[in-house]
């Protein structure tokens, strides 16, 4: 993938990420792509999220390339805790009401700056699509805009027909009672490019008794206005998701499926890219160490992600699961990862695993599920997890939380071959017995297999003729083409 001069004007593309986690990295990565690719980048985080980036990687870690720069706006929120992840509602109600004012006065900064500089004024857009008000700015400045889906096709194909379960009255529930009753197993059989999912499988913003629940809403309108872009980046590959893929495309504007994001990514050797990083908490490097000291395949990684938060007694259930598993595991459990709460380990279950267990506060992901010693995956299923995951070729336990993660879990494990799914009320004894399983069971060796596979079809897709990689070229192409026009 060989860096060259796209235009006699460089290209700019302004880059703006939801704020949480999980839609930074991909961000970034895309960014990271593009600027390989010959852009002029402006990166913009929230405040908040900037200065947890600061924090987390050091004062000056954002300013390594002249033609790559990050800008900020307010989200709108009042102050919270500064190194937890904002309540996600809260979050999508804000950004939706009070973003656009502030990057509209940002784009015309930065246009401001590059006249007077003689760098390149703004030529397109690449917005999460969770930030649409975006669209409206850059109709407004006459330039083209994308949109970038962070998590699979499948969930997103999932959140485009809510207004079909809306108008079938399959949501918003009668009563409380539909959460326990057995109605979240209705089975959903006229979604195209979903091989009949059941109710529980799909987003999880639809189970809601409130007709006008806040996230209801958001989704409903962020998927109306994905409608007006340019064309839909979506970080997957045309063969894990074909169904999905081609079903949004009938409804939505040129999809471009160019995942997975990392392997582009880790084809560029300009150090002053490299040591750019996304994460909002500080990596733990000794955990990479660790694993060097361990055979192959022979550890568990648990890691429950950035938003995931569970109770007290959920903690202690998975940790006497991993004690009575046996196994080693290196496990992530950041601060804020018990509610309300800091996040306590038995003693008991500390003095027993000593020699066995590794707790971080935060890791390199993609290095970890990369590393040979690495066997088994416990993970909450978003779709970054999930990726890496298979670029590893780590079949997984699946405990998802929210979102798009429960749809996640319902293709690992019915139709990629690669995940066994946890029960929500977790029980020390099943995660002790799924771990066994995934680790030496021959259920565990079948999934072992098919993520060999899948990760073997991961990087066949991003080869010079694999379809990604032609999608990659296509998009910049069509970015181009747009630019000029």
């Amino acid at each position: 993938m060989g860096s060259q001069s796209l235009v006699e004007r460089q290209p700019h593309a302004v880059c703006v990420p939801y704020p949480a986690q999980g839609h930074i990295t991909p961000m970034l990565r895309l960014a990271k792509i593009l600027h390989h690719k010959g852009f002029h980048i402006t990166f913009v985080n929230t405040d908040f999220n900037h200065q947890r980036l600061l924090r987390s990687r050091g004062p000056n870690s954002l300013d390594g390339l002249p033609s790559f720069r990050f800008r900020t706006i307010s989200d709108g929120l009042p102050p919270s805790d500064p190194d937890a992840t904002q309540d996600i509602p809260a979050l999508c109600d804000s950004t939706s009401k009070h973003c656009l004012a502030p990057f509209r006065e940002l784009l015309t900064k930065i246009n401001v700056d590059a006249a007077e500089s003689g760098g390149p004024p703004v030529t397109v857009i690449v917005s999460d699509v969770i930030m649409s008000f975006t669209l409206d700015a850059a109709e407004e400045l006459g330039v083209p805009e994308f949109l970038l889906w962070t998590a699979s096709a499948s969930s997103f194909l999932g959140y485009m027909h809510y207004r079909h379960l809306i108008e079938k009255r399959l949501t918003p529930f009668k009563d409380d009672s539909y959460f326990t009753n057995g109605y979240l197993d209705t089975i959903i059989d006229w979604i195209p490019g979903m091989k009949s999912p059941r109710l529980k499988d799909l987003p999880t913003f639809i189970r809601t008794t409130n007709p006008d629940d806040i996230m209801i809403k958001f989704v409903l309108r962020e998927t109306h206005r994905a409608t007006r872009a340019a064309g839909i980046i979506v970080n997957t590959f045309h063969e894990l998701e074909r169904d999905s893929l081609e079903s949004l495309s009938t409804i939505l504007p040129p999809i471009y499926s160019i995942g997975p994001l990392q392997f582009f990514t880790n084809q560029i050797q300009e150090s002053g890219l490299k040591n750019i990083g996304s994460n909002l908490w500080r990596e733990e490097a000794e955990c990479l160490k660790w694993l060097d000291s361990k055979e192959p395949n022979s550890v568990v990684y648990v890691n429950f992600g950035s938003i995931v938060v569970m109770t007290p007694s959920q903690l202690v259930e998975f940790a006497w699961g991993l004690a009575n598993s046996n196994r080693e595991f290196l496990w992530v459990i950041r601060p804020d990862l018990v509610c309300g709460d800091t996040a306590v380990l038995p003693a008991e279950f500390l003095e027993v695993t000593k020699n066995r267990g590794l707790m971080a506060s935060w890791c390199p992901q993609d290095q970890v599920l990369q590393h040979q010693a690495v066997g088994g995956f416990l993970t909450h299923n978003g779709w970054n997890s999930t990726v890496e995951s298979i670029v590893g070729g780590v079949p997984m336990i699946c405990w998802p939380f929210f979102a798009d993660q429960q749809t996640n879990c319902w293709r690992c494990c019915t139709e990629w071959g690669i995940g066994m799914e946890i029960d929500s009320d977790v029980k020390r004894n099943e995660v002790e017995k799924l771990v066994r399983e995934l680790m030496e069971g021959e259920k565990g060796k079948e999934m072992k297999r098919n993520a060999l596979m899948w990760k073997q079809k991961s990087e066949d897709s991003t080869t010079l003729d694999g379809s990604s990689c032609l999608n990659l070229q296509k998009l910049i192409e069509q970015v181009l083409l747009c630019s000029e026009n």
